[in-house]
């Protein structure tokens, strides 16, 4: 007579025991270029930069002057080949004909290109992040950029357009990279750590819980029958400035089907297979 030997419980697998989260990203996130290209510029022009001179017009550049300076020590103080800016002649109390060691205080770049290729990034920015170009939408307009470049050279127009552009002169100057990319940091980290977090869904195995807005409640929907669906890929936004984010739709199965929309969310392939695995773990499990 054999005795039945008392079986244990199975260990619950710890797919059962995740969840996955999936947040909703305004567009702000994409804007991280803007910030870093300016603290970049701004480091520069403040260690490779000159000084910005701030005279009134009609300020006429001298070359190989001699200047006489103040008495220092009972000596005269001259100065010889010097360039030397000189000042319209007026009222010496104005103080916008008068200069100081005050007057060069502002630390700005020597060469004109850092504001000019800090206006092209935020223009670029605005433009990628405001106008969608989904799938063959995105290699359309790279296939149109190689073929307008291409009839370009041939035509010989490049060299036109190019010392065009060299009469371009955008100056800003350290202090200014340094204000515009300090607010937008600190912007775009409360964006990302706080208000993007307020709008989110969490998976686990038998069920999801959505937040949809701000302020609202959380509506826990069954996970049984649920659809994922990734957007095609806006190969700017998600890919060059998203860093393999993209957009999802998920779909609730029953009679009163809701389908909810995931903008800007990162990782978004990764997060797709992670909620994937998970689900088809939890039918295996149920199965046994």
């Amino acid at each position: 007579m054999s005795v039945a030997q008392p079986q244990t419980p199975s260990p619950v697998t710890p797919a059962t025991n995740r969840q996955i989260t999936i947040v909703s990203h305004c567009t702000l996130f994409y804007w991280w270029p803007v910030w870093a290209v300016g603290f970049l510029l701004g480091i520069l022009s403040l260690t490779w930069g000159a000084r910005m001179a701030i005279v009134p017009p009609g300020t006429e550049v001298v070359q190989n002057a001699e200047v006489i300076g103040p008495m220092k020590e009972n000596k005269e103080t001259r100065y010889k080949d010097r360039e030397v800016l000189v000042l319209p002649a007026g009222d010496p109390k104005n103080p916008d004909h008068q200069l100081s060691d005050d007057s060069l205080r502002l630390h700005i770049a020597r060469s004109k290109s850092f504001g000019v290729l800090f206006a092209t990034v935020l223009l670029l920015v605005v433009v990628i992040t405001n106008v969608p170009l989904r799938g063959m939408w995105s290699f359309m307009v790279i296939f149109v950029v190689i073929a307008l470049s291409i009839i370009f050279a041939l035509a010989g127009w490049w060299e036109t357009i190019l010392r065009n552009l060299s009469y371009l002169d955008i100056r800003i100057n350290a202090g200014g990279y340094f204000f515009i990319s300090s607010i937008l940091f600190l912007i775009w980290l409360f964006t990302l750590l706080i208000f993007d977090k307020q709008i989110y869904m969490v998976f686990t195995p038998g069920q999801f819980k959505v937040r949809t807005e701000i302020g609202g409640g959380e509506q826990v929907y069954d996970a049984v029958g649920m659809t994922l669906q990734k957007q095609r890929s806006d190969l700017f936004r998600h890919w060059i400035l998203g860093l393999g984010s993209g957009d999802l739709i998920v779909k609730t199965a029953g009679a009163q089907a809701h389908q909810f929309e995931m903008d800007n969310v990162l990782f978004i392939t990764k997060k797709v297979h992670q909620i994937e695995d998970m689900l088809k773990k939890k039918a295996v499990v149920e199965s046994k």
